[in-house]
């Protein structure tokens, strides 16, 4: 059954929407529908090609709590370098962080987190070296941002991932 449905609950949901858009639930559009659904589901399965394992679901929710919490504290200090145009020693600049994380699911969640977060962004990531380039708006302490994202952040996502 899995070879026919590998993503059950997106093909109910793009049967669902189908019959939403045609405002009707006729055999045809039932049918129609659930051709589309069944066919996105396989294109889904081919994008992806291998499944998330993890390893300590429990790890996610507390992983989840201090990305919010780090969320709104950015937003706060971004607001405040946005309204005192900048104290006198702050600057953006660019810093390289050797990762450990090598799983690809780890390493999306962590581009997701640090984009998320006001003031930082991903830049990219040299995959062979292992090294993230990550760009951040106010610069101070090289070694504290690299201790944040790696103990923060990645060691947690190891946990979940690996």
């Amino acid at each position: 059954m899995n070879w026919l449905l590998p993503y059950p609950l997106l093909s109910a949901a793009l049967l669902g929407l189908w019959l939403l858009l045609n405002q009707t639930v006729s055999a045809g559009h039932v049918v129609l529908g659930s051709v589309l659904a069944v066919l996105a589901s396989w294109a889904m399965a081919a994008l992806r090609p291998e499944k998330a394992k993890i390893r300590h679901p429990g790890a996610i929710l507390h992983l989840a709590g201090l990305v919010l919490i780090d969320i709104l504290r950015s937003n706060i200090a971004v607001g405040w370098i946005i309204l005192r145009s900048r104290k006198p020693g702050g600057h953006a600049g660019f810093l390289a962080i050797p990762l450990e994380l090598r799983n690809r699911h780890g390493l999306a969640i962590l581009s997701i987190i640090i984009t998320s977060t006001p003031g930082t962004i991903w830049v990219s990531y040299d995959p062979a070296k292992g090294i993230l380039l990550l760009h951040v708006l106010d610069l101070v302490d090289e070694a504290a941002w690299t201790r944040l994202i790696k103990d923060r952040y990645e060691r947690r996502l190891m946990e979940i991932f690996e």
